[in-house]
């Protein structure tokens, strides 16, 4: 099952099993950063960090094509970045859009549908001429 919210290998942005180019493609980071940390993680001895590494890396899916294809769109590919990290955030967000969209519809629907009395007098007008 394709998961856009889902943890993948990022197998055409990798070094070398692209543990660093998937977590960065899933939080958002540059993966330059994301790899520096894991460089400087194993240096100052967090040698669990290449255990761990390796695991992900075997357990982990390889990232399906068709979630590339959606990368062309920088919005679409931040809108599914900012779901992964804050879910709830997220769906917050698109409420409050859709309740503002709803609001601007009544607005205009009440400005359609009022009785105003100048254009109903117009619309008459041309009816009888």
């Amino acid at each position: 099952m394709l998961r856009r919210t889902g943890f993948y290998l990022d197998t055409r942005n990798r070094k070398l099993m692209g543990v660093c180019a998937g977590i960065a493609d899933y939080t958002g980071i540059d993966v330059l950063w994301v790899r520096v940390a894991m460089v400087m993680g194993t240096l100052l001895g967090a040698g669990f960090l290449v255990l761990l590494y390796i695991v992900i890396g075997l357990m982990a899916d390889a990232k399906p094509d068709a979630l590339y294809a959606g990368e062309v769109d920088p919005e679409d590919r931040a809108f599914w970045q900012k779901t992964r990290a804050a879910p709830s955030r997220t769906i917050r967000e698109v409420r409050s859009t859709f309740r503002d969209i709803d609001r601007r519809l009544r607005d205009i629907e009440a400005s359609i549908t009022s009785g105003n009395s100048r254009l109903a007098r117009e619309i008459d007008e041309l009816r009888h001429s």
